[in-house]
């Protein structure tokens, strides 16, 4: 078969037609001058046809190059068409939401939980996708990052730092897949940081309501009053002054009533680290007389076989008590515990502020203290905590 009859010069003059080069390699020229070039080709019996682009975009040479390839294709068995589209596929610059996508379903895995995963694609298809979205992760520009972020930089400023640092770590995604350069216009450091007010200064810091520590005594003795899964694993949380999510998740295999200890793995704490707690003996007591339900792995099981406690079933109990939002004992929630010890920590007790800090399982903000902090201050720790205990019961 002959191949290579046309010749640069024949491609650009052709005139309406089809115009054959050999090996199945066409040039058809419409009646209105466009010219596109087509590969015929047989799969398994059949006779088919595919297009290779159209000219000058695609010269005489590069079609000749991809007809050679298509037909080597064809001849071991291959659809050449398939393998064209998922060449573009791979080659073209994805979306931003596309590349978003990419993004959480190779990340998600990585994520202390579920809500984290929603919480990516919420806020990015809210703030970011009506602007960016169907944009080229390659065209996104610092003036599209401006546009997203001014609208709510000062009325939901929580919320649009989330957004920013989602963006930014997509698009270095992109910029590690050489989908785009590496300057990121959704950085912050030195970038959006010279644009936008900081955070800090924007930002009405809302705390957790917090119940004053010498009011706490008295609550926990009303609390006992109730039997409920509900009020023990508030009680428990009170006592080791830990956060809602630790207590409700927490598992028997975590508890070492024997050593009096509760360690937390990583993957449960908010610092991503393993956290031991000392327990005080009216928390080892507490333990010692819940009943352990066969098939649930959980201390303080849920109404659903398998399953903890909801996460609103300690608010609701302190609503049904007359504390919360409204209420006439006072605006308190389950996590302002945590801040009630922390006071008594420090107004009351003799220990040091670093044993605290541990106690609550802070991170430490100087880097260079946290590089030479190997200990976690245990044994201080266990007797701070009995001392709380005490004070509060």
């Amino acid at each position: 078969m002959a191949i290579h009859k046309l010749s640069p010069r024949k491609v650009a003059t052709a005139g309406p037609g089809k115009h054959e080069d050999g090996g199945g390699l066409r040039l058809v020229v419409s009646g209105g001058g466009a010219k596109k070039w087509v590969l015929r080709f047989t799969l398994k019996g059949k006779r088919r046809e595919m297009g290779l682009g159209s000219f000058p975009d695609t010269g005489l040479a590069d079609a000749r190059r991809k007809a050679e390839h298509y037909r080597r294709l064809a001849k071991d068995g291959a659809d050449p068409i398939q393998a064209r589209d998922a060449e573009q596929q791979e080659t073209s610059t994805p979306t931003f939401t596309s590349c978003a996508a990419r993004y959480i379903q190779s990340h998600r895995r990585s994520w202390r939980n579920a809500k984290h995963a929603r919480q990516w694609v919420s806020t990015l298809k809210a703030y970011a996708r009506p602007v960016i979205g169907n944009m080229p992760v390659d065209e996104i520009d610092t003036q599209d990052i401006v546009s997203i972020l001014n609208p709510i930089w000062i009325s939901k400023t929580e919320t649009a730092k989330r957004v920013q640092g989602r963006i930014e770590n997509v698009l270095d995604y992109a910029a590690a897949h050489k989908y785009r350069d590496e300057s990121n216009p959704a950085r912050w450091r030195g970038h959006l940081d010279k644009l936008l007010a900081k955070p800090s200064r924007v930002k009405k810091v809302s705390h957790h309501p917090a119940m004053p520590y010498d009011e706490v005594a008295a609550f926990m003795a009303d609390l006992k009053g109730y039997t409920s899964i509900s009020s023990k694993a508030l009680q428990f949380l009170i006592l080791t002054a830990t956060r809602t999510s630790e207590v409700l998740r927490t598992e028997w295999q975590e508890i070492d009533l024997e050593n009096a200890t509760w360690t937390i793995p990583a993957e449960r704490m908010k610092a991503r680290r393993e956290h031991r707690v000392p327990l005080p003996t009216q928390a080892v007591s507490l333990l010692s007389d819940l009943p352990r339900l066969q098939g649930n792995p959980y201390v303080f099981p849920g109404a659903r076989l398998g399953r903890p406690l909801s996460n609103m079933a300690m608010l609701q109990l302190m609503r049904g008590m007359g504390y919360g939002v409204g209420g006439e004992r006072g605006d308190y929630v389950p996590h302002g515990f945590r801040s009630s010890f922390r006071d008594w920590s420090g107004e009351v007790s003799s220990y040091p502020r670093d044993v605290a800090e541990m106690a609550l399982a802070h991170t430490i903000e100087n880097k260079v203290e946290a590089a030479y902090r190997r200990g976690d201050l245990f044994e201080k720790r266990r007797a701070m905590m009995q001392e709380w205990a005490d004070y509060i019961a």
